[in-house]
């Protein structure tokens, strides 16, 4: 006991001893080092130097079954955007609303199966962007292999990492070896990188699917053990207390006194909207998930991720044959209904219990950056929005002391606040308001609402529009009331046990949904950039070369990504999950509709391709920067849709695309069909079981819409 000790206190300091014990740590360790090592050795013995060099490193030589394709489709998607991310957004306000976009993509998944898949098995295509220059022309393939290169490393790889980081490091507060700080989330964000890149660089896909098995397994373990703790606690947690959670919704402690946990669950969340979590239909004002987008909006993001996506479809493209790439589709559709009860209700979940916690790290967030930004209205701010002595505070405390004694303000700069910030901060809000009026001279003939806290709010949006309007150009930054996107860290480390192992088998299945997702961009990345821009450019290089250029690329992506990713803990981003979905509007509703006329309207003619990859981003920058582009001469249509949720304006980009293609192609059709290239090796024949078994996945979640609706 006395040596185990011993080995405890010199890998951790004292800090981090409530955290992680020493079994924790081993078990943590050792799976992680045990899976990667896995994934080295199933990649071994690929011959770079054959006939099938690039076919072996980046598709796995196309001998994946149906359950390392499915294993491998989830574990490419689960990651932290949907832990931390996906969680957060549950335990703030979306609620079940947000398990559209899990939910949604089973119908996709089937869709794909049996609509995209036999096309593009059936043409031998390394990427998606590769089908297009064999459909339209090779501009529209360097374009979209361009653009996808650029959302790809920029935004969800980066992303990935740095909520990966913020899972792990949340958990090794003060871990300190070798005289590293594990809780540094920049170190912690270098350290995932490099881990991903390692066996991508090794051994390609092969690698990747290999250790997604595992992955994908531990990450359904996983989720589902923190499930069943939440709601173990909150069976036998205080009903004054979580009755706290709930105030506006109207329940009261006598009403869970009695209550079970599913049943106290049900009455803390199921609330009139917009307090009831429960919902999945929300209303058409909702900026990020409004009825409408069900309907439309929410499908164009899901088709484009699951069918044209090149880290995710290229686990299906290296599918033995056409049935064993639909049977593994198939089962990840299942998986995917399965996986908002491991991650979106445990977000709820951490709401219901912690928020007192989430409200503290919101705390220490808008600590840090008021202090840097205008250290002069942060001495005026009450203790209310400053952190507290805890000594988890500390190295907060230490840099809001920097922050005021450097006092270097930023001029100009005005804040925006959520109502539930108000509500908990009133007289901060108040001065906030106050602040902003102050440096932008703006509503000066209103009257400010005297500690109301919707009035508020409301009248600091009013002032914010009115400053977004004028000439002066105001920086805005955000403040908010809960830190959510820490939801699903704070459930591992309020509810695991330390030192029996548990919270290290369920930190490493964290740690490697990250590393997988990561590896999978990487993987993916590294293809596009040599099959489509590299082997372009150099006609005729030998396998070997296209393998050596892969693995270059896969160093300078993760690079990029590393020095990127510790920026992104900035709360402006309001919530990392919309943030990595917002940025995809840009491409995929011009991405779907050229791949459906593709597809479907064999006479559409070769230039639309073009046409809509090239219109699509101009459209859709134009609804969302409307504002700043006109200013106050903004046409009334453009600012009404510059206001609605970036799904609705999706929604809107892709309808006019539809029709501006439409009219191409009736205006010069062609004459006759492309003929696509045909891979006379892949055995096209279809999966009817997997075809039966993907109209009940239909019917089942069309029947969960039906209960949470």
């Amino acid at each position: 006991m006395e040596l185990v000790g011993t080995l405890e206190m010199g890998l951790l300091g004292a800090a981090s001893q409530t955290l992680m014990g020493t079994l924790d740590i081993v078990v943590f360790l050792v799976l992680a080092v045990a899976i990667i090592g896995f994934g080295f050795f199933s990649s071994r013995g690929e011959e770079t130097h054959s006939e099938h060099g690039a076919q072996d490193y980046f598709l796995a030589g196309r001998k994946l079954t149906w359950w390392l394709v499915g294993f491998s489709l989830i574990a490419a998607n689960i990651s932290t955007e949907q832990f931390v991310g996906m969680s957060g957004e549950a335990a703030a306000q979306l609620g079940m609303a947000i398990a559209s976009y899990e939910w949604m993509a089973a119908i996709t998944l089937v869709v794909v199966a049996f609509v995209f898949l036999p096309t593009f098995l059936k043409s031998g295509i390394y990427t998606i962007p590769e089908f297009l220059e064999y459909r339209y022309n090779p501009f529209a393939r360097s374009v979209m292999a361009i653009a996808n290169l650029v959302i790809l490393v920029g935004v969800p790889t980066a992303s990935v990492i740095f909520s990966g980081a913020k899972v792990i490091t949340g958990n090794f507060q003060g871990a300190a070896m070798l005289g590293l700080d594990f809780g540094n989330i920049t170190l912690a964000c270098w350290i995932i990188g490099t881990v991903a890149a390692a066996y991508v660089f090794a051994g390609g896909l092969k690698a990747c699917a290999w250790t997604d098995l595992a992955w994908g397994s531990g990450l359904i373990i996983g989720g589902g053990v923190i499930a069943y703790y939440a709601f173990s606690l909150l069976g036998s947690s205080d009903a004054a207390e979580l009755a706290t959670t709930a105030a506006s919704s109207g329940v009261t402690p006598a009403d869970l006194e009695q209550a079970g946990a599913v049943d106290r669950f049900m009455q803390l969340n199921q609330g009139a909207l917009p307090e009831g979590k429960l919902h999945m239909v929300r209303g058409i004002e909702d900026p990020k998930i409004p009825w409408t987008a069900l309907v439309v909006g929410l499908w164009i993001p899901n088709f484009f991720y699951w069918g044209l996506n090149q880290y995710i479809t290229q686990r299906t493209l290296g599918s033995k044959s056409l049935a064993e790439g639909q049977k593994g589709v198939v089962f990840a559709a299942f998986l995917k209904l399965i996986i908002p009860f491991i991650v979106v209700i445990p977000g709820m979940l951490a709401f219901n219990l912690f928020s007192s916690d989430l409200k503290d790290d919101a705390v220490g967030i808008n600590a840090r950056l008021i202090s840097k930004k205008t250290p002069a209205l942060y001495q005026t701010l009450s203790g209310s929005v400053k952190p507290s002595d805890d000594p988890r505070n500390q190295a907060i405390i230490e840099e809001v002391q920097k922050n005021l004694e450097a006092n270097e303000a930023v001029q100009n700069l005005l804040y925006k606040f959520p109502l539930d910030f108000a509500e908990l901060h009133a007289d901060d809000a108040a001065k906030i308001v106050a602040y902003n009026r102050s440096v932008a001279t703006l509503l000066e003939d209103e009257q400010t609402p005297q500690a109301d806290a919707a009035g508020l709010t409301e009248f600091n949006d009013k002032l914010l529009k009115a400053a977004n309007d004028a000439e002066t150009q105001y920086p805005v930054e955000t403040l908010s009331a809960y830190d959510t996107d820490n939801a699903f860290p704070t459930l591992i480390r309020k509810l695991l046990p330390v030192g029996i192992g548990l919270k290290g088998f369920v930190l490493v299945a964290i740690f490697g949904a990250v590393v997988s997702s990561l590896a999978s961009m990487l993987n993916s990345a590294s293809t596009i950039a040599t099959m489509d821009i590299y082997g372009k450019l150099r006609k005729g290089a030998s396998q070997y070369e296209l393998v050596t250029a892969g693995r270059v690329f896969v160093v300078i992506f993760v690079l990029i990504a590393m020095l990127i990713a510790p920026k992104l803990g900035d709360p402006a981003f309001g919530g990392i999950f919309t943030f990595i979905q917002e940025f995809q509007g840009f491409i995929s509703p011009g991405i779907l509709a050229i791949f459906l006329f593709g597809l479907l309207v064999h006479r559409a003619p070769r230039y639309i391709g073009t046409v809509g990859l090239l219109l699509n981003p101009l459209l859709y920058g134009l609804f969302k920067f409307s504002p700043k582009i006109f200013g106050g001469a903004n046409p009334g249509i453009l600012e009404s849709i510059a206001g609605l949720s970036f799904l609705d304006r999706m929604a809107i980009c892709f309808g006019i695309l539809l029709v501006v293609l439409t009219t191409l192609t009736v205006v010069s059709p062609l004459k006759k069909p492309v003929d696509l290239p045909v891979n006379e090796k892949m055995d096209v024949t279809p999966s009817k079981g997997a075809m039966a078994f993907g109209g009940l996945i239909v019917v089942a979640t069309i029947a969960l819409y039906v209960v949470f609706w």
